[in-house]
């Protein structure tokens, strides 16, 4: 059975409009990636239209990142190859990173730039994979196609092999848990 981690990109999005707009930009130059009641913060300007999110232009993927790396370090490094509107590295409930994170360019061209020149490069003594994001419905193996089920009222006489045993069956098994 494969080990499942939990990640989650559990937020409370705040919208602040900011009288001036030179304010706004000091807020997201000097408040970015501090602590808020203990949680590294993500502060961008906010987008209207989803369009821009939605059509993956400029979403870069990177995994196999240090343990130590946080959201500040990789918007610093890759800030380098162009204006990011976005950066985050995804943490698990305890706050820990998991490994892997999300930069969204401005451009697309300045994503291909940072994709070409940081993958398999080395960031904290670790080679990185940087790429171009996919969504989960245009990946061919997507844990987004929904494959888990609930089961319950199942009673007590069945214990945990005897479910795996009959649940495999129906197919491969990915991860299986009995809370």
């Amino acid at each position: 059975m494969n080990k499942k981690i939990d990640c989650k990109d559990e937020t409370t999005n705040i919208n602040l409009n900011l009288k001036q707009s030179e304010k706004a930009k000091r807020a997201l130059d000097t408040m970015n990636f501090g602590l808020i009641s203990g949680r590294p913060s993500r502060i961008m300007w906010s987008q209207r239209a989803p369009d821009l999110r939605k059509t993956g232009v400029g979403n870069v993927f990177i995994k196999h990142l240090d343990k130590r790396i946080d959201s500040k370090l990789l918007y610093d490094t890759f800030s380098t190859f162009g204006n990011i509107l976005s950066c985050k590295i995804m943490r698990n409930e305890s706050g820990e990173s998991c490994g892997f994170g999300f930069i969204h360019f401005e451009t697309q061209e300045a994503a291909d730039t940072a994709i070409n020149k940081m993958n398999g490069t080395f960031l904290v003594y670790k080679k990185v994979y940087v790429a171009r994001f996919q969504s989960c419905d245009s990946r061919p193996d997507s844990p987004c196609k929904f494959t888990n089920v609930f089961i319950k009222n199942f009673g007590d006489e069945l214990d945990e092999t005897q479910l795996y045993e009959l649940f495999s069956k129906q197919g491969e098994i990915r991860s299986f848990k009995v809370n």
